[in-house]
């Protein structure tokens, strides 16, 4: 075991990788950096590496307190709806400092035609009650069954997601792998060539996946935006430089390593 800090870096963003990246750097952080797993090839991360659930709040408890973890960061992705609430539950019952990482959430800009919507079943009710034929899909390929209302063969679907998403409740529908950052020309293609008319999406933020929305506002395509699920109360960073400098202030480290 290391006499250094630990901070325990809950993944899956590239604020999360930076963060971890940052720290790791420093020499005098013992870094953390755990993934869900949901992802079959995930981007390589810095410091150790611990993949899987902790196994409810009382998992998380065990981890941090069993680990000598000084410190965490929860930089889930921003629709890790159960997450950041474990991690909440367990760092109260611990004391060990905590700091939700977000990027902010995209904003409508003069041209959008967006629909904000809750969650993927009002999504699929805009779509089910909407004049849509070419509908590209880009929420994700664990929650396409909220979809499945809508799918009543008046329309098809483009499924795009990162790993294949087995079975589709959609129908007809097609798949296509990708991993961001897309480009504004190669999504204004994407959406021309499929002539697509509705684009769905998660608020995730952030410009890997921003082009699309971009590529829709200059062709006139329609956009149904899925708003983030709360967060619990707390200290909150924007940027992993804000999360590094919290960091530093909650160990008593210098800002600069």
């Amino acid at each position: 075991m290391t006499d250094l800090p630990r901070v325990l870096v809950l993944a899956g963003t590239t604020e999360a990788s930076h963060l971890a990246e940052a720290l790791t750097a420093r020499g005098d952080v013992d870094v953390v950096t755990s993934l869900a797993g949901r992802t079959a090839s995930p981007a390589p991360l810095p410091g150790h590496r611990r993949t899987g659930g902790f196994g409810g709040v009382d998992g998380l408890v065990s981890y941090l307190r069993a680990e000598h973890v000084s410190a965490l960061v929860d930089a889930t992705h921003p629709f890790a709806a159960v997450m950041r609430w474990h991690a909440s539950a367990a760092c109260e019952r611990t004391g060990v400092p905590r700091l939700r990482l977000e990027r902010p959430p995209w904003r409508a800009q003069p041209g959008d035609r967006w629909t904000a919507v809750d969650d993927l079943a009002a999504a699929a009710a805009e779509i089910a009650t909407g004049p849509f034929r070419r509908v590209l899909v880009t929420t994700g390929r664990s929650e396409l069954a909220a979809f499945a209302p809508a799918s009543d063969g008046s329309r098809s679907w483009l499924v795009r997601t990162i790993d294949p998403p087995g079975q589709l409740p959609l129908h007809p529908a097609a798949v296509l792998l990708g991993r961001g950052p897309f480009t504004v020309p190669e999504e204004t293609a994407l959406l021309e060539r499929h002539r697509i008319d509705l684009v769905v999406t998660k608020n995730s933020g952030g410009d890997a996946a921003a082009a699309k929305l971009e590529a829709a506002r200059h062709l006139g395509v329609a956009v149904v935006v899925v708003n983030r699920p709360p967060s619990p109360a707390g200290p909150a960073a924007s940027t992993a430089a804000e999360a590094l400098a919290w960091v530093c202030a909650v160990l008593g480290l210098p800002r600069t390593g």
